[in-house]
């Protein structure tokens, strides 16, 4: 079931999330409906505080299209698993260690933050320890895209927003339309 976005204003999207402890049907139906609702939004990633949320879960699926020009390397529990085996991809109480840290500037999005768009530097390769919706710890090492939606999703579960890391000059440019969103989601 789709469920509503949390806009920038709403303070949930401030809160760290609490690390989930009960592994159930309850989680997975959750779990489902984050994944239906990033798609029913189009987006790559979409963290449970922009559900309204405060809980450590994200969900993310960055297949690429066919004749992307998309690429990262990946490994999934060590091995070079097909996307298509395992996105979307539920990231409950993950932990993340940089293993690459120099710099790429992308322009970034949010679903929190519908129309605003701006350059962000991330960290170019990341390794991410967490948990799937029955419990079991898996380790993704990612870099590229991929590791730039975990990044960003997970700084969502801690409360970070990407106005947050956002070029200076870019958050100028987006500042009148951000501080709109604020007033109207504020709660």
């Amino acid at each position: 079931m789709e469920r509503p976005l949390t806009y920038y204003g709403n303070p949930v999207l401030r809160e760290k999330g609490k690390s989930v402890e009960t592994f159930d049907s309850d989680l997975k139906r959750l779990v489902s409906d984050m994944i239906e609702t990033m798609y029913a939004e189009e987006g790559i990633g979409l963290a449970a505080q922009q559900i309204g949320i405060a809980q450590q879960i994200c969900v993310v699926d960055v297949r690429p299209p066919k004749e992307s020009e998309i690429h990262f390397n990946y490994s999934y529990d060590g091995k070079s698993t097909p996307l298509d085996l395992f996105m979307p991809l539920a990231i409950i109480n993950p932990e993340v260690e940089i293993t690459d840290a120099t710099k790429s500037l992308y322009q970034e999005g949010c679903l929190s933050f519908p129309n605003i768009l701006g350059n962000v530097s991330r960290a170019i390769a990341i390794r991410c320890q967490f948990q799937d919706t029955d419990g079991h710890h898996h380790t993704l090492e990612a870099d590229g895209l991929l590791a730039r939606c975990i990044l960003h999703e997970v700084d969502h579960l801690n409360g970070i927003l990407f106005i947050d890391a956002m070029e200076k000059k870019d958050l100028q440019k987006n500042l009148t339309r951000i501080k709109q969103l604020k007033r109207a989601h504020k709660s």
